[in-house]
């Protein structure tokens, strides 16, 4: 028995949704993103939504980086139909694409974008898997997978940034260095499950009472740092005490069983002719001075 009127129509709308189903599966790949390849923001995705985005270091910029180089709108992007151009708004440091100075240009899929002197973006289409995938990888690669804020690597490279800014803008900035108190004791006492508890609902305590400028990261096993920007010594100081108290005043607990939790907190100040390894070595010094002390107590080296 031959194919019948009745198949063909099923095979046409067949073919339609299978049509229908790829140029879905078409329009959703066609997302344009920038993905920050180098630069302060590494790692970080940004989706190019509308007609015009503005790309710089602004308050009023559509996609903010957090780099000094770059004006503060440095570029435009522009969608028109299917062409996404990029122009640039007569930066200081220039627009480069792959490897070429341009003051306007359109995009492709792969392109990489050198913003100033240290950001490299690369433009590309995502879909939603794509996206959530990317940002799991640069949560992976910045972030502590316990406690969920920045881990070492991330907050080294975030305090050599913030040196340089305030280096070249004459600007204050200091380092908290935290430390738990005896906690050895916790994981003894209570068990591992219980001292990886207790880092993890610390840190979101410690974050809850930060700006959203400061760079909190887990720089050791039950030791973290917050980097303050345009913040001096003694600001640094108030902010410290106001982390110590919160903490002693939180209730902590695991399986029931209530755990009594004290840090000790070094506040050090950058100088303009030391770099990132002496704030460090202050804040430092001030923490073991805190510990020595008796714990539960801050101190501040100016």
């Amino acid at each position: 028995m031959g194919p019948t009127d009745d198949d063909d129509d099923d095979l046409d709308r067949t073919k339609l949704g299978i049509d229908a189903f790829i140029h879905t599966k078409k329009s959703e790949r066609d997302r344009p993103y920038l993905i920050v390849l180098a630069g302060p923001n590494v790692g970080e995705m940004y989706p190019v939504v509308g007609a015009e985005n503005f790309v710089g270091r602004g308050g009023d910029a559509t996609i903010r980086l957090r780099d000094d180089s770059i004006s503060r709108k440095h570029v435009r992007i522009v969608i028109e139909a299917n062409d996404v151009r990029i122009e640039d708004l007569g930066s200081a440091n220039g627009t480069i694409i792959n490897g070429e100075r341009v003051t306007v240009a359109s995009l492709r899929d792969g392109d990489k974008i050198q913003l100033g002197a240290t950001t490299i973006l690369k433009f590309t289409y995502h879909d939603k898997l794509e996206e959530d995938f990317q940002r799991q990888m640069y949560d992976a690669a910045l972030r502590d997978p316990l406690t969920k804020i920045f881990n070492k690597k991330h907050f080294l490279d975030r305090l050599a940034i913030e040196v340089a800014f305030a280096r070249r803008h004459k600007t204050s900035l200091a380092l908290v260095m935290l430390d738990i108190d005896h906690f050895k004791n916790v994981n003894d006492t209570y068990g591992h499950l219980a001292g990886d508890h207790v880092l993890s609902k610390l840190a979101a305590v410690i974050q809850a009472v930060l700006r959203a400028e400061d760079t909190f990261a887990r720089y050791g096993g039950e030791e973290f740092a917050v980097v303050c920007r345009s913040t001096t010594p003694a600001d640094a100081g108030v902010l410290a005490e106001r982390i110590r108290v919160t903490v002693q005043q939180t209730a902590f607990a695991y399986d029931g069983r209530a755990i009594a939790l004290t840090v000790s907190l070094g506040v050090g100040g950058f100088l303009v002719e030391g770099d990132a390894t002496n704030i460090v070595a202050a804040a430092d010094e001030a923490l073991y001075e805190a510990k020595r002390a008796g714990r539960n107590r801050i101190v501040v080296r100016r």
